[in-house]
């Protein structure tokens, strides 16, 4: 029965069906091989128009070469190709409602001037970078916001069910991967209860994140429970021709005043309570307060964008349904970034940690796929005396993409940059922590789906008690990773072949 669950899901049939596509196109080609000439030169003239299109586009350089070569390469595939996924941007559809409901719901985040002006006093470099954020990605800093930062996925499970056990008006979730098992189903049954109780429960799940986990329609059993619910840009083989763009967002708000980010999604393997590459370590944090506000805006907005709902947000704000009073715990500025504007913010964000460091960067990535910007802010940093030490897993969840990892190693060891591999198994926690004072977490990858194709958020915080535990965690990980020497990056040459055919493509996959 499992191998047959396993032949017949969603991920095997729609896989099956892209082949089918390509075999159309073959058996075409074979079928009229009379007019071969005529057709291989439309696809050369295809290719071109193709090649100085994506040329004209304002696109990342590695992004672009990769199309070209197999487009020049492939004439006709490579054109379907990017057809079919190579566009960066949201469909017009989603596109036009995003901008819609943005236009009508982006004043509601307003930066509070005298947040700015007291960070200012304490330091403008940090205050600039804030506003960077503020100004470009609508997503103001504040204070009066209480952190907590977990070291694994297993310990930041246990805060979720207490805080959601506690929820008395509603329940928001936007979540890359949903996977029946111990966690979900835990979650799941307080929903259910919480549903029964009055509570307005609403969930975003991405249906290619789930695609190997749920069925087709698993967001109408929600719905039947009374939890209302959407899979985010379903994945229609022969009709959708952006698939693209995933929401890989990880995001729960309760009433308003709490919210969680991080690595984890709502599977086993996050909590390690099903083990499937040795030891599964990421990373979570918990804010209570007034920045829990742009969370709530930024899981609306998608909301009200697909749904077509309009709401009155302000009944929806952090200061509403608290029955506490939020403490000061140093600055808080959640973020998200889209692939709907030209602002490529995760990776802003990162490369203003490195450029700004004095004393050291720790970070924690499970790929480690970049650009040629991200390798010279990396190695500039070490080459300027900044102790840069990079944290990636020693068990891969994907051997291609971690043997396209491993090909970046040697430049950045050349570079002075120390790479570590996480011994126990696993690590796919994302992280940045720079001089003590300032540090994010969120779900942003250092590969260029994260940073140019998916719908992502992260915390940026600055003098956070988040940091000092975030610290502690990147201590402890250390003594039990191994650090990387350029001999460790010696491989035969068909391994170097290997791997340089993979970085031809890194910005594709």
């Amino acid at each position: 029965m499992k191998y047959l669950k396993k032949i017949f899901s969603r991920f095997v049939i729609f896989g099956l069906l892209l082949i089918l596509q390509f075999a159309l196109i073959i058996f075409i080609s074979f079928k009229f091989t009379e007019y071969f000439n005529v057709l291989y030169i439309l696809s050369v003239i295809a290719g071109i128009l193709m090649v100085l299109y994506i040329n004209f586009k304002d696109l990342n350089p590695a992004y672009k070469l990769a199309w070209i070569i197999l487009i020049f390469v492939l004439p006709f595939c490579g054109v379907l190709a990017f057809a079919i996924g190579g566009n960066k941007r949201p469909s017009r559809k989603l596109r036009f409602a995003l901008e819609k409901v943005g236009k009508r719901t982006n004043a509601l985040l307003i930066q509070n001037n005298n947040v700015i002006n007291e960070l200012e006093e304490d330091n403008k470099i940090i205050a600039n970078q804030t506003k960077y954020l503020s100004d470009y990605a609508n997503s103001p800093i504040y204070k009066k916001t209480k952190t907590k930062y977990y070291k694994l996925g297993d310990d930041a499970f246990v805060d979720m069910i207490k805080e959601l056990k506690k929820a008395k008006h509603y329940i928001f979730l936007e979540y890359f991967i949903v996977h029946n098992g111990k966690m979900w189903d835990s979650i799941l049954n307080i929903l259910e209860e919480k549903v029964k109780e009055g509570v307005d429960v609403r969930m975003i799940y991405d249906d290619v994140g789930s695609l190997s986990t749920l069925n087709g329609h698993y967001y109408k059993e929600l719905e039947e429970k009374g939890i209302k619910c959407f899979a985010f840009n379903p994945f229609k083989p022969f009709i959708s021709l952006v698939m693209n763009n995933r929401d890989h967002r990880k995001i729960l708000v309760i009433d308003g005043h709490t919210a969680f980010t991080g690595g984890i999604n709502l599977a086993d393997e996050y909590i390690n309570e099903t083990v499937r590459f040795g030891h599964w370590k990421d990373s979570a944090v918990m804010i209570k307060g007034e920045a829990v506000w742009t969370f709530t805006l930024m899981f609306l907005q998608m909301w009200d964008c697909v749904r077509q709902e309009t709401e009155t947000y302000e009944k929806y704000r952090p200061n509403v349904f608290n029955d506490f009073e939020f403490e000061d715990d140093g600055f808080v500025q959640p973020y998200g970034d889209s692939p709907l504007d030209e602002e490529i913010v995760g990776e802003n964000v990162y490369l203003n940690i490195l450029n700004n460091a004095k004393d050291y960067v720790y970070i924690s990535t499970p790929y480690l796929i970049i650009d040629n910007e991200m390798s010279t802010a990396l190695t500039l940093a070490a080459k300027r005396g900044v102790d840069v030490r990079i944290i990636t897993p020693e068990i891969p969840d994907k051997k291609t993409i971690f043997a396209l990892t491993k090909s970046f190693y040697p430049q950045l060891i050349k570079g002075g940059v120390k790479i570590y591999q996480y011994k126990p198994g696993f690590i796919h926690a994302k992280s940045f922590l720079a001089d003590d004072k300032l540090g994010t977490v969120g779900t942003i990858n250092l590969d260029f789906r994260s940073l140019y194709l998916h719908f992502e958020c992260g915390v940026y915080m600055y003098k956070s008690s988040a940091l000092k535990t975030l610290k502690e965690d990147y201590i402890d990980t250390f003594k039990c990773s191994r650090e990387i020497t350029l001999k460790d990056c010696r491989t035969l040459f068909i391994g170097k072949l290997y791997q340089s055919v993979l970085r031809l493509f890194a910005a594709l996959v």
